[in-house]
């Protein structure tokens, strides 16, 4: 497994809650054994205590996000670097499940799973992820999105650094109320326009 792949887990457990919309999804074991994904290991140490806990980091991470989104840089390495000293990795070089042409190990990092608990596994990786996606990509590339009431996090891989919105369906949904909002202030003003030249034409009548 890719360092890079591990800052799915930060996404993923930050968008387990929908602030402006009042949800939350991690709220049982099978939940966060849901979150855990394909790590087994993770997914089988999973209690009720995690509930909570992961609550607490998930509450971290979205500040992270929300920090560079604003565009506070030295905000957003603090954070995590808080993060990662409350849930330290042991990194590994590993080989399996990759091959090359020769049928040789293609030796990657790997983040060794020692972790006592479902959360501070998840966490470490989490934060390690995220953290390799930082300084690899740039902080900006950390975002939540722009689309009202979503707040997804979400990161950036486009080429120009573009991104806005967590989805296809976020942006076109901005882009709909944008277009929309413009045409009620063109109507808007198309009608201002026509009040304040109705009086000019009365007085002339008048005249």
């Amino acid at each position: 497994m890719e360092l890079s792949h591990y800052s799915n887990f930060a996404v993923e457990l930050v968008n387990t809650e929908e602030p402006e919309r009042g949800t939350d999804t991690l709220t049982s074991v099978a939940s966060v054994r849901t979150l855990c994904g394909p790590n087994l290991q993770f997914a089988r140490r999973a209690t009720d205590a995690d509930v909570p806990r992961l609550r607490t980091v998930r509450t971290r991470l979205r500040a992270v996000f929300a920090a560079a989104t604003e565009g506070d840089e030295v905000l957003a390495v603090d954070l995590l670097n808080a993060l990662l000293m409350d849930f330290p990795i042991s990194p590994q070089v590993a080989g399996h499940d990759y091959l090359d042409g020769e049928g040789r190990p293609r030796w990657h990092m790997h983040l060794a799973d020692h972790a006592a608990t479902t959360t501070a596994g998840l966490a470490a990786a989490a934060c390690m992820g995220l953290a390799f996606h930082l300084t690899t990509l740039g902080v900006d590339r950390l975002g939540i999105c722009q689309s009202a009431p979503c707040r997804n996090a979400y990161l950036d891989t486009s080429t120009n650094r573009s991104r806005r919105y967590c989805s296809d369906r976020c942006a076109t949904r901005a882009n709909v109320a944008a277009y929309r909002a413009r045409k009620r202030q063109a109507n808007g003003t198309s009608g201002r326009t026509a009040d304040t030249t109705q009086p000019s034409t009365d007085e002339t009548d008048e005249g």
